[in-house]
């Protein structure tokens, strides 16, 4: 392999450690804190509200072993996890082993949290994992370890609310449910009762990202799939294409402009078939299918506004010309099963040895620079370079 490509990874995880929400979560919730356990057929896993929910350590944190040794009750112990999923000291190290050089880090455990029917119990969850994200672990290396918050929407006021103290916390970014908790007061996020959290979220320099798996339609093995449980697959990426159709047909761009939010590990491949087809929607269904005007098309909104992550999507590259490349970021999605660690540079090479350096640069670390306002150079660095010399504009 040639020259080591400089590369951030737009999404990757934490493993929430087993003091992570006992800690810190309200005391009238401390009963129900997620806890660290170990199961005697699935070994190291965190139960969710006092057993309600158990979720496989195994599962979550099986990047680089082999495909046959994961699974739900493939027995994974403590000691075999990535240390790196709560130490951000461990975590740094395996950065360097998989050549990225920053992470944008998002939640596990808080993934699964965001389909809980209890919003009280989610919101104390999400204030103590923002408090551990943002002093335990990327406070250790805020330059490196870009953490996102989380916030449960049980209104729009508390949500405005929540996103000013993810701001004040120093994280960079907010993971946003699938559903928001008060969905059935507010409406669903295409209705002008969340323009304020918009305007917010705007005004505050916050990305808003929609992750796979926290729409509560979307899961693995899901009984709403037709078909062989491998099906349902190839349907997690349906919540995250749902958000962002909700979002264009219903006008939020056009109600504040300046909004970004993240698709993220969706992939991207999909998208310019998606734009197309929302495009021939507007134009050849709109008589009868629309209930908003829209100022633009779809695709318009997708190329100034949606930004999508992605890992092993090699397809994604081959299709650069076919969307505005300026708004994709590759991701390694350690330490989660689907994620190219420890093998990222050899991934990347191969699916990017057909672009021009200035497109693969872009998606493989400038658009998330940019995004984010990270500091980092203009370009990648060369062999003996300093990796910080001048700030990225935000």
């Amino acid at each position: 392999m040639g020259t080591p490509l400089f590369a951030i990874s737009a999404d990757s995880h934490v493993t929430e450690p087993g003091d992570c929400y006992l800690d810190r979560i309200d005391p009238a919730f401390r009963d129900r804190a997620p806890v660290a356990a170990t199961d005697p057929r699935m070994g190291a896993v965190m139960d969710i509200d006092n057993g309600r929910s158990r979720i496989p350590y195994g599962m979550v944190a099986a990047a680089g072993r082999p495909p046959e040794t994961v699974g739900p009750f493939e027995y994974t112990d403590w000691d075999q996890l990535h240390q790196g999923g709560w130490d951000p000291v461990a975590r740094l190290a395996e950065q360097d082993r998989d050549g990225v050089a920053a992470e944008v880090v998002y939640p596990s455990v808080g993934m699964l949290l965001c389909n809980h029917p209890d919003a009280d119990y989610k919101k104390a969850c999400f204030d103590a994992y923002n408090l551990w994200m943002a002093e335990e672990f990327a406070g250790h290396a805020p330059d490196r370890l870009i953490g996102m918050g989380q916030t449960a929407l049980r209104s729009v006021e508390e949500g405005v609310d929540d996103l000013a103290r993810i701001k004040e916390l120093g994280l960079r970014g907010v993971m946003m449910p699938g559903h928001a908790a008060c969905e059935g007061e507010a409406g669903d996020y295409d209705d002008p009762r969340w323009d304020p959290l918009w305007r917010a979220a705007a005004d505050l320099g916050l990305p808003l990202a929609f992750h796979i798996l926290t729409s509560g339609n979307d899961q693995l093995g899901a009984q709403q799939y037709r078909g062989p449980k491998m099906n349902s697959f190839l349907g997690i990426m349906r919540g995250c294409q749902d958000v962002i159709g909700t979002m264009v047909f219903g006008g939020v761009f056009d109600r504040e402009p300046r909004l970004k939010v993240v698709c993220v590990e969706a992939d991207a491949g999909w998208m310019p078939h998606w734009m197309y087809r929302a495009d021939h929607a507007v134009r050849y269904h709109g008589n009868w299918l629309g209930d908003r005007a829209l100022g633009r098309l779809p695709s318009e909104y997708i190329r100034d506004h949606v930004y999508l992550t992605f890992q092993d999507d090699a397809v994604a590259f081959r299709v650069t010309d076919l969307m505005d490349h300026r708004r994709l970021m590759w991701a390694n999605d350690h330490p989660h099963s689907d994620s190219t660690f420890p093998h990222s540079q050899q991934v990347l090479a191969d699916h990017t040895a057909h672009l021009a350096e200035d497109v693969r640069d872009d998606i493989l670390w400038r658009n998330c620079a940019e995004l984010y306002g990270l500091s980092l150079p203009h370009r990648a660095p060369q062999t003996g370079e300093s990796p910080a010399r001048k700030d990225v504009p935000a």
